[in-house]
């Protein structure tokens, strides 16, 4: 199903995205978030990266110190990063074949590759996670308990899944960036005074249609958001710099009530009810 292909060199702008979609991106709230930032900060860690919206916009404005850690406890998402740093042409030859190849057929003989057992490169699997990223339906990534993708196709006219001018600044951007699978909970151990933290978790929902929290085989609790207020105020404690985003609910306000609390205004389409996509109210917490 994977073969090698030649394509054109993909080359690099001076303005790094996302290249993925990502359900919460911080794509829209980039300009609020950016007056938020602190003035000066040592190092710069992401312990949930998702699309790194917020990685992506520091490195083009060049706000980004020499020392970067970005974390997420997904590993498809993790490698899909390893790989677009370090093989980005390799990449984009099979992202390219999944251009060429997309149908309805194609889509959902990829997603099953998980369910056969196949095992893939690590290239191959990054192209895989990009290629269902781009097509599933709301850039959706979800896995039930066996950890098998589960996203049905979307509904896209011509989907673009080779982008190489954002795959290559991307890949730029990443160079030097130390990029590992690592739970939140770690984060105590790593942080010193004056590092800067940005925590974007799975949101506290709403309402149990507007939850999405299953982007890993095990959903986002209550007990998990409970132990990020935790890590927040150890953080606190030794001096780092955090920044936090999440649902204006009254779990998070509760949790972070000592912390300087603003209110931001977001819009979301991720809900299985219309009526409740829209403009929503969504908090930054800061310790600063």
């Amino acid at each position: 199903m994977y073969f090698s292909a030649i394509v054109d060199p993909i080359l690099t702008t001076t303005s790094a995205k996302p290249f993925l979609k990502w359900a919460g991106g911080k794509q829209q709230l980039l300009t609020k978030l950016d007056a938020c930032l602190p003035t000066n900060f040592d190092r710069y860690f992401e312990p949930f990266v998702g699309g790194g919206a917020l990685f992506f916009h520091l490195w083009t404005i060049k706000r980004l110190p020499s020392q970067v850690f970005l974390f997420d406890i997904n590993d498809e998402l993790i490698n899909a990063y390893c790989t677009v740093r370090d093989n980005p042409e390799a990449l984009a030859n099979l992202l390219a074949i999944h251009q060429e190849t997309h149908s309805n057929e194609h889509y959902y003989a990829i997603r099953d590759l998980d369910r056969q057992n196949r095992t893939l490169t690590d290239i191959e699997m990054a192209a895989r996670t990009i290629y269902l990223n781009k097509t599933c339906y709301n850039g959706l990534f979800r896995v039930n308990s066996k950890r098998q993708f589960n996203v049905p196709m979307g509904s896209y006219k011509d989907p673009k899944i080779l982008k190489r001018d954002a795959l290559g600044t991307a890949s730029s951007a990443l160079q030097g960036v130390y990029i590992q699978v690592k739970d939140f909970r770690d984060m105590v151990a790593l942080g010193q005074s004056g590092d800067f933290f940005y925590f974007d978790p799975p949101y506290d929902p709403v309402s149990k249609t507007a939850s999405f929290t299953g982007y890993t085989a095990n959903s986002f609790r209550d007990e998990d958001q409970q132990d990020l207020a935790r890590i927040f105020r150890e953080l606190s404690e030794k001096g780092c710099l955090c920044m936090l985003s999440n649902s204006h609910t009254p779990l998070i306000l509760e949790l972070y009530r000592d912390f300087r609390i603003e209110v931001v205004d977001a819009r979301r389409s991720v809900n299985s009810n219309k009526d409740r996509r829209g403009t929503v109210r969504e908090v930054v917490i800061l310790n600063y």
